[in-house]
């Protein structure tokens, strides 16, 4: 990640605290304003040309933010980064923002892989196995690797608990091979 966009999550989480901004509908609004701007070739064009003036510009955003119901503080934000024509990298921006939002609510990020889909039961059981692991409330994204073969592996910041059917029989051929040194 650049280093710009943890400054820019930086500056703005200091605004949303001094303000006192609901960090959750901060969120959304930004998630909401990324999808707009993801979702307009027309959008984007107008938005990133550096041949339009920021008065154009800021009144196709203010649109925008009466539209969403935009925070002032939001809105703002917005405004700084198109200023300083870092529209287009906004969702990396935004994912510093919501990992340093994490950070600072004491949530813990948590990456959860298994061979297959997992339904629900299963899920909110590595949620919950994960949240006794971390010792914090946790935010958890799933991904499938096939090549796991069966069971799951968490990580946990830079812990990996490996619970998976490769891992097992890994380790069970590792036994095998010394045993038979032996």
């Amino acid at each position: 990640m650049a280093a710009f966009a943890a400054r820019y999550a930086r500056a703005f989480a200091q605004v949303a605290a001094a303000t006192n901004l609901d960090l959750t509908a901060a969120q959304q609004q930004l998630a909401d304003f990324s999808a707009t701007l993801a979702g307009s070739r027309e959008l984007r064009e107008v938005l990133i040309n550096p041949s339009l003036a920021n008065e154009q510009k800021l009144k196709v955003v203010d649109a925008i933010a009466r539209r969403l119901s935009m925070a002032q503080p939001v809105r703002n934000f917005i405004a700084v980064i198109m200023d300083h024509q870092r529209l287009a990298e906004l969702d990396g921006i935004l994912a510093e923002y919501a990992a340093l939002a994490d950070t600072n609510a004491g949530v813990t990020e948590v990456e959860i892989t298994s061979a297959r889909p997992l339904d629900e039961g299963e899920r909110t059981h590595l949620v919950a196995t994960a949240g006794e692991l971390a010792k914090s409330r946790i935010h958890a994204s799933f991904l499938e690797d096939a090549s796991l073969l069966g069971g799951a592996v968490l990580k946990i910041g830079s812990t990996i608990y490996d619970g998976s059917l490769r891992a097992q029989l890994a380790g069970m051929k590792q036994r095998l091979s010394e045993a038979h040194a032996v």
